[in-house]
C-alpha cells in the first residue's frame, strides 16, 4: 500500500529551556554537539533565542523566551527544561499535515512556506501527547544552516564541539498517564500509520516496588521508533509517576542516541562530566550466565568498567546505558545505545535499570 504520510526520519528535537545560551554550552561541552545556527535579537527575532546544535545526523534546537509574557517561558516554568517538538523530516510538509489532520490530529501550525537567500522551506505541525508537538519539515528546497531567520554560527572562538561519537536518534520515549498508553498507541496507528513493534506489560517491567507498561510504535522500517510508557500499580511510586509529578503533564522522558563505539562514547561523556546510572557488580555475574556469548562480539570487561548493559534476542544484541536526569527536575535523561542486529530495547536489563532508578528516587525521597 502507498504510505500517505512517509517519514524520512527525525528532522530535529526542540527543547524549551530557561537559558538557551547556557543550555547550548552544556550540550556542546558535555555531549560534544557543535552549534551551527542561531536566532535572536541580533537576527531580528525579538521574542526568543534559539541555538541549533548538531552531531552526526542528530539536530537539537534549544529555545528560550525573552520575557514573562512568552508562551515559551510559561512552558518552561510549568515543565522545567524539556522537549517541546519531536520533528520529522518529510517529502511534503503540506501533504503530511493534511493527511494527519484528516486522520484526527489537532493542528498546531498550518503549512507555512518560509524563504530567504538559501531557498525555501515548508513546515507544519500537529499536537501530540501533553504539550508536545510533531512538526513536519520539508527542507528539500533549502540550503541554509537551519531555517530562514537563523544565521550560521561560524566554527570559531572555541564553539566547535569535540564530538563523542553520537550518530543518530534511535528512539524517543514518551511518558503518559495511567490508562492513556493505549489511547496514544492508537493515535500513532490511526494518524501516523505506525504499527506496534513490541509490547511490555507490568510483569516484564517491574521490581519489588514499582512497575510500568510500554508499547513501542514504529514507522515500519526503523527510521522512527516511539515507545510510550504508562505507570502500573505497585507498592511505591514508579519512575513514570515521578516524571508526571515533576513535568506536570505527559512528555518526552528520554532520547536514545546511537553510536558505533559505546565504550569510547561513554568514556568521553564521563570525562566531560555526564553522570550515568549504575548497576551492581552482580548484574555482570548474571549476564555472563544469562546470555549466549557465542554470537556476541563484545568485551564484557570493558562494558563492566563503564557500567554498560547488554542484552540479546533472536536478531542480535545491543549495548546500552542511561544517564541521570540532565536538569534539576527528575524528568528528561538520555540513553546511549549500540545495536548489533537487535531491534529490541533491552528487556533483559529492565529489572537492573529499574532498581538503579529506584535507588535514585529513594535518594530524592520520591520512591
Amino acid at each position: 500500500m502507498t504510505d500517505l504520510l512517509p517519514l524520512l526520519g527525525y528532522d530535529h528535537i526542540e527543547f524549551y529551556v530557561g537559558n538557551a545560551k547556557q543550555a547550548a554550552h552544556y550540550y556542546r561541552t558535555v555531549f560534544g554537539f557543535t552549534p551551527v545556527a542561531y536566532c535572536g535579537p541580533e537576527t531580528g527575532v525579538r521574542d526568543r533565542t534559539s541555538w541549533v546544535l548538531e552531531q552526526g545526523d542528530i539536530r537539537f534546537v534549544l529555545t528560550a523566551g525573552m520575557g514573562p509574557e512568552s508562551p515559551i517561558v510559561a512552558h518552561q516554568m510549568l515543565h522545567g527544561d524539556g522537549v517541546h517538538d519531536v520533528a520529522f523530516s518529510v517529502p511534503d510538509a503540506q501533504d503530511a499535515f493534511v493527511v494527519a489532520v484528516d486522520r484526527g490530529a489537532k493542528p498546531a501550525r498550518t503549512p507555512e512556506v518560509i524563504e530567504d537567500d538559501h531557498g525555501k522551506l515548508v513546515v507544519s505541525a500537529v499536537k501530540a501527547y501533553g504539550e508536545t508537538l510533531h512538526s513536519f519539515v520539508d527542507r528539500s528546497g533549502y540550503g541554509g544552516a537551519y531555517l530562514p531567520g537563523y544565521r550560521a554560527v561560524e566554527p570559531a572562538n572555541g564553539l566547535t564541539g569535540t564530538g563523542v561519537g553520537l550518530e543518530i536518534v534511535d528512539h524517543v520515549v514518551a511518558n503518559v498517564e495511567l490508562g492513556e498508553m493505549q489511547t496514544w498507541a492508537r493515535w500513532y496507528e490511526d494518524v501516523m500509520g505506525f504499527t506496534q513493534l513490541v509490547h511490555y506489560d507490568d510483569k516484564a517491567i517491574s521490581t519489588e516496588y514499582s512497575a510500568l507498561m510500554s508499547k513501542v510504535l514504529w514507522d515500519g522500517d526503523g527510521r522512527v521508533k516511539l515507545p510510550i510508557n504508562e505507570p502500573a500499580k505497585g507498592r511505591r511510586k514508579s519512575q513514570i509517576e515521578e516524571y508526571l509529578d515533576y513535568y506536570r503533564s505527559p512528555g518526552v522522558q528520554h532520547m536514545a542516541l546511537s553510536t558505533t563505539d559505546i565504550v569510547g562514547t561513554v568514556q568521553k561523556l564521563r570525562a566531560n562530566g555526564l553522570k550515568f546510572m549504575t548497576v551492581p557488580e552482580a548484574y555482570y555475574t548474571d549476564v555472563r550466565a544469562r546470555l549466549d556469548w557465542s554470537s556476541i562480539d563484545a568485551d564484557l570487561a570493558a562494558l563492566q568498567a563503564q557500567n554498560i548493559l547488554i542484552d540479546a534476542d533472536d536478531e542480535g544484541y545491543l549495548l546500552q546505558i542511561f544517564s541521570e536526569p540532565v536538569q534539576d527536575r527528575p524528568t528528561v535523561f538520555f540513553e546511549v545505545i549500540e545495536r548489533h542486529g537487535s531491534r529490541g530495547f533491552g528487556e533483559g536489563n529492565f529489572k537492573a535499570l529499574f532498581e538503579a532508578i529506584e535507588r535514585d528516587q529513594a535518594a530524592r525521597g520520591n520512591l
